[in-house]
């Protein structure tokens, strides 16, 4: 691995674990063994560590935002695409961690995020409209255009709840969450369904 990867994935790690505003360049290069020059000739500084990891970030959840339309879904395939997405934002945490001081620090970072969670809507949206259409949801527009709100707020900010409150940040209690959002939207076997399912992951 060359080590501008090197440098990245450490500190995608150290960010996760201690937190972004408490890390520095040097602990970077100390965690990694190199010196802190060789860590400034790839990186100036920790803002374009972080905008290049906000890169990655983007890159990574790309597929899950423009999912075929033509591709017939079944039950369970709605919520192994929340799954994955939420395995996407565990794994860069550290950027809703504290993502208004983040975002004011960082504009391009601010801009990023914005532009991301509008793509990130218009996907919630989309699969709700297509549910919609099969006869399994039965809420009007302007309810579901809230039930993107919340979908949003908790995929946002479902972990980093968890992490106050002393729980480990668990992936599928965050999809659990999502799915008993969405549960009383659907018809009455779409919701058994859903229920269902939920409760295995509950249960995982």
């Amino acid at each position: 691995m060359k080590t501008r990867d090197r440098i990245l994935e450490c500190a995608l790690i150290l960010f996760n674990q201690e937190g972004e505003p408490n890390v520095s360049t040097l602990e970077i290069a100390n965690e990694m063994g190199i010196s802190p020059g060789n860590l400034y000739y790839h990186f100036h500084g920790k803002e374009p560590v972080i905008l290049e990891l906000f890169e990655r970030f983007q890159n990574d959840m790309a597929p899950l935002l423009d999912p075929p339309l033509d591709v017939e879904l079944g039950a369970e395939d709605y919520w192994l695409f929340l799954h994955l997405i939420v395995e996407r934002l565990a794994q860069y945490r550290f950027l809703f961690q504290d993502l208004s001081n983040l975002a004011g620090r960082l504009p391009k970072l601010a801009r990023g995020i914005r532009h991301w969670l509008n793509q990130l809507k218009r996907t919630l949206a989309t699969l709700l409209a297509r549910l919609k259409a099969e006869g399994q949801l039965l809420s009007e527009t302007q309810s579901l255009g809230q039930l993107v709100e919340q979908i949003t707020l908790t995929l946002l900010f479902s972990l980093d709840y968890q992490r106050i409150v002393g729980a480990d940040g668990e992936v599928r209690l965050v999809v659990y969450q999502i799915m008993m959002l969405v549960a009383p939207h659907l018809t009455p076997g779409s919701r058994h369904a859903a229920e269902h399912i939920a409760q295995r992951y509950l249960q995982a």
